[in-house]
């Protein structure tokens, strides 16, 4: 079994730009105030299992319900394309709900923040690019990521500080633009083919 390495660094990158647990370090922070502890074990297994699950039954659902791939992956890269504009932008464009201090490990932690619709998304679209293989270890090895981050967002927040947040979260909307630009017409040239 051998391994593309550039591969997996590439579905990494886009993974990790889409999760965006760095730009997330306030609302973690924010969290662990109002939940008073958050577990971050079973966030990251959570929200794991979570992504590795769609990327399988995905597809399946997708088939069910009559749409293939590239048209998910067309829809996907639109929202990549907004996701990046509110890491670039500043902005939100979408309401979050309120958070349940007794649950906020799993909800909204690791869903819908961490897996959420971008990332679920992502995994169908980086599927009709990239191999299964590729993808799951890149899913492992930000799962890994989320848990280091989760575990030490107190220290990074205070390390970076909220202009190197910042810095780092539009840097990664400009990379996951082009992303999805890449996305786009990659996929729609396979629907008008």
């Amino acid at each position: 079994m051998s391994l593309n390495f550039k591969e997996i660094l590439t579905v990494f990158m886009v993974l990790f730009a889409v999760i965006d647990i760095i730009g997330n370090i306030p609302i973690i922070i924010d969290l662990r105030k109002k939940a008073g502890h958050i577990q971050s074990e079973k966030a990251a297994i959570i929200a794991g299992a979570i992504l590795i699950a769609f990327l399988f039954l995905g597809q399946s659902i997708l088939k069910l319900i009559g749409i293939d791939v590239s048209s998910f992956a067309v829809a996907g890269s639109f929202i990549l394309f907004f996701i990046a504009l509110e890491m670039i932008l500043g902005i939100t464009l979408y309401k979050e709900e309120e958070t349940n201090p007794l649950t906020a490990s799993v909800f909204p932690l690791a869903f819908p923040l961490i897996a959420g619709p971008g990332s679920l998304t992502t995994l169908l679209s980086l599927r009709s690019e990239y191999e299964l293989k590729s993808i799951i270890i890149a899913i492992l090895l930000n799962v890994l990521f989320i848990y280091l981050v989760l575990k030490t967002s107190r220290h990074i927040e205070r390390f970076l500080g909220q202009n190197g947040i910042s810095i780092i979260r539009k840097v990664f909307g400009v990379i996951l633009l082009a992303i999805a630009v890449k996305l786009f017409t990659a996929n729609i040239k396979i629907l008008f083919a």
